[in-house]
């Protein structure tokens, strides 16, 4: 008789349930864990779990709110007074009783974070997926415990994805089923900013030419090289849509030509980005920006735009090289801007790459790997190399 018929992993799944945790709010910056979980929501019910907020509150709640057909956001809410242990074990709680209270056949954990370890021991996932957008332990201010907890994930995970090429070279040797995943695009919505437009109401009075940037504005951002671009070229107008986090926004460059427009929405994005000449990305070259693969870079090529960035890893690799994106230093930045500004973006070149791309294409890709032979055989040499 063949044993595997009885294992569950073989029985389609008429109700699964998708637990994805996650170090980034869903109301943060549309990106990655958004394009991938929204998808995910025609398969799976999902729950997004957020990290706990502190509030005036007497005892530990959850605050729960759909967002889209499947997918729910889920935040933990706990009192002030709840720190260290504390705060783990009031989540593990809440955790345990969300899921027991959603009726589910499979249940599938999906983690952004290796943090999430700390009030997940009790969850019986039936698959476990490691989705590492990026190497959180270089980020500014990351917990000291990430890498030791990132180990145990690796240990646990039935599948590990990773989100660009150099993370996936990173981590490839660290578990069995390692696979690459760079940033994917939504060509429709950024295929938007071509069309003519009237500009949104606080960037109508901006001359041109205008180079933009749009995406989180953090330690991977060069400032410095901001300031000496902008200054080299004054009669540029330069454009940034963001948020501001870990960095005093008292420390951001100022000038005549010099604008920051703050956080906009995902749906405004291609209004913008149609006022501008030139998307650029001025990232530091730092610990921070070793592994990264800029979801940005697709996006403003599907907008239409000549696109300049420095020397990103993942960006050389992949758009430097075929001639999609330049390259530039901070000395070779004006001239590589001055460039672009007059030659425009090869449309049909940049379109018959994108072709191949899209944040749908990405999710059948990575589901299929879920599927229950498939994740089964993966654990059976987990569970062979465990025993050797």
């Amino acid at each position: 008789m063949d044993q595997t018929v009885s294992n569950p992993l073989l029985v389609p799944f008429d109700n699964p349930l998708l637990i994805c945790f996650s170090h980034l709010r869903w109301d943060f910056v549309f990106q990655r864990p958004q394009h991938l979980m929204t998808r995910a929501a025609a398969d799976y019910a999902v729950v997004f779990f957020e990290e706990p907020l502190f509030e005036p509150v007497q005892m530990p709640i959850l605050r729960r709110k759909a967002v889209a057909p499947g997918l729910e956001v889920v935040t933990p809410i706990l009192p002030q007074c709840h720190s260290g242990i504390e705060v783990d074990r009031a989540i593990a709680i809440l955790l345990e009783n969300l899921v027991a209270g959603i009726e589910h056949d499979q249940l599938l954990t999906w983690y952004y974070t290796p943090m999430a370890l700390k009030f997940t021991d009790a969850l019986q996932e039936d698959v476990c997926v490691y989705d590492c957008m990026d190497e959180l332990s270089a980020f500014k201010n990351a917990p000291p415990e990430l890498e030791r907890l990132e180990e145990q994930l690796f240990g646990k995970a039935d599948v590990v994805f990773t989100g660009g090429m150099s993370l996936y070279e990173s981590k490839r040797r660290r578990h069995p089923s390692v696979h690459a995943f760079p940033s994917s695009i939504d060509t429709a919505h950024f295929h938007q900013a071509r069309r003519p437009q009237a500009d949104p109401a606080d960037q109508q009075s901006i001359a041109h030419p205008r180079v933009g940037f749009f995406g989180v504005i953090d330690e991977r951002f060069d400032i410095d090289l901001m300031a000496r671009t902008a200054a080299a070229m004054p009669t540029v107008q330069f454009v940034t849509i963001g948020p501001v986090v870990k960095i005093d926004p008292a420390t951001l460059p100022a000038g005549s030509n010099i604008h920051w427009l703050g956080a906009k929405r995902y749906a405004e994005l291609p209004g913008y980005m149609a006022g501008w000449d030139v998307g650029w990305m001025p990232f530091a070259l730092n610990d921070a920006t070793r592994y990264i693969s800029p979801t940005k870079t697709p996006e403003f090529l599907a907008s239409g735009l000549p696109v300049v960035s420095t020397a990103i890893v993942d960006v050389v690799e992949t758009y430097g090289r075929r001639g999609l994106v330049d390259i530039a230093d901070a000395g070779s930045m004006p001239a590589a801007l001055d460039a672009a500004l007059r030659k425009g973006c090869e449309t049909a070149k940049v379109d018959a790459f994108l072709s191949g791309m899209s944040w749908d294409t990405t999710w059948s890709t990575m589901h299929d790997l879920l599927k229950p032979a498939k994740v089964l055989r993966h654990q059976e040499f987990r569970s062979l190399v465990d025993h050797v």
